[in-house]
């Protein structure tokens, strides 16, 4: 709705109060007349009149809501076959800055709270909250047009695009809070944006790896979980049950996304990925070649949580105390502050060398910073697990 909207209103402000208001109006309407058969397009078609509406009276509330310099021609947009798509690519906006741009698309468009924007990017969710006020008087104040980008535009932003679709997908496969591990309506959310992507550029290798990349990793959807809700480790799950058709495609796009130069970053992980799809057990998983995988992708985007996953995988080729001295320069990292799953990477690992007491700790201190039921579970069950041993009478 927002995304239709916004074609009409050319600005977000006015956009979103005029969904706004067509839910109001639909609170009332829809009590006296019964819900329409198409309760979607009554709320679209809603908010675009007001919209339209806004603007035949609206010199004055143009000027207070700058949002956006509605232009006097408008462009082409045959070429953007998604509303929301399109919104991402206008939104992600090269004046502004990276971190705003991922911010307000994600808020915006996506639908995403700040709470849940703040622990994709690490920060506090006041920290968030401020980024996106800025953001949105970066925009009042300098006038920054906010149009639909042109197709020789798209090149420019398309980074900023895919690491937002990939947030989404990512926030939708691991939930930040709540009592279920997944969120469906994101990572469906997410997988049709990385398709309408792939026919909108296809000759873009980075979204064709993007759409791989998730493709693998929502392919374990149905094995993550137990039947009682509990949370399954890869090495646990039935590789009978993944979806082969997903995998299939997926992987196709990962040897499509490799030819014809140096990976991206995308590229990189959707190859981990694929290798450990297709190892026949966990335990053949080609943990060398992994590491060298993660080794170039560290490499070409050194970030604190690719550095904690390769710690992972070092673990398994060097052993657990070789990963524990990575572990400990990570915590001095203050992006990772309050990310559960350093501590919770440190208690396996130290549970592994036999530090039951500190691995104990290191789950408290996970414990502390997960508000995902599910892993919360799966965590307490853990600690329970490193309980001091009973003593034997020597």
């Amino acid at each position: 709705m927002l995304a239709a909207t916004v074609r009409v209103a050319r600005d977000l402000d006015l956009a979103e109060e005029c969904v706004q208001d067509a839910y109001v109006s639909a609170l009332d309407a829809w009590l006296r007349q019964g819900v329409p058969s198409n309760p979607g397009a009554w709320l679209t078609t809603a908010a675009q009149r007001r919209a339209l509406n806004a603007h035949r009276r609206a010199a004055t509330l143009r000027s207070k809501l700058p949002l956006l310099v509605v232009p006097t021609d408008v462009p082409d947009v045959s070429h953007f076959p998604d509303d929301r798509l399109r919104l991402v690519f206008t939104c992600c906006h090269p004046a502004l800055a990276r971190e705003a741009q991922l911010a307000l698309t994600l808020r915006l468009v996506c639908g995403l709270t700040t709470a849940e924007i703040a622990r994709a990017f690490l920060v506090s969710e006041s920290t968030m909250a401020a980024r996106v006020t800025r953001a949105k008087k970066k925009i009042a104040a300098a006038r920054i047009p906010y149009r639909v980008p042109e197709a020789s535009e798209l090149p420019e932003r398309l980074d900023a695009v895919l690491t937002v679709v990939h947030l989404v997908f990512t926030t939708g496969h691991t939930a930040p809070a709540g009592d279920t591990l997944l969120r469906p309506d994101l990572v469906e959310r997410a997988l049709d944006l990385a398709r309408t992507l792939c026919a909108l550029m296809p000759d873009e290798r980075e979204a064709r790896a993007m759409l791989a990349l998730m493709l693998l990793h929502d392919a374990r959807r149905a094995t993550r979980t137990a039947t009682d809700g509990r949370l399954l480790l890869l090495e646990e799950q039935d590789r009978g049950a993944w979806d082969r058709a997903g995998i299939e495609e997926g992987l196709a796009l990962v040897r499509a996304a490799l030819r014809g130069g140096r990976p991206g970053r995308f590229a990189l992980q959707a190859t981990i990925a694929a290798l450990y799809t297709e190892a026949p057990t966990y335990a053949e998983t080609d943990w060398r070649q992994l590491l060298a995988v993660y080794d170039l992708l560290l490499a070409a985007w050194p970030t604190p949580v690719v550095a904690l996953n390769r710690a992972v995988v070092v673990a398994m080729v060097h052993g657990p105390a070789a990963a524990l001295r990575l572990l400990d320069e990570l915590a001095a990292d203050p992006r990772l502050a309050g990310y559960h799953y350093l501590p919770a990477a440190r208690a396996d690992l130290l549970a592994r060398t036999g530090d039951l007491d500190g691995a104990r700790a290191a789950y408290t201190e996970a414990l502390e910073h997960c508000d995902n039921a599910v892993e919360r579970a799966f965590l307490s069950q853990r600690r329970q697990r490193t309980g001091r041993p009973p003593h034997t009478p020597g």
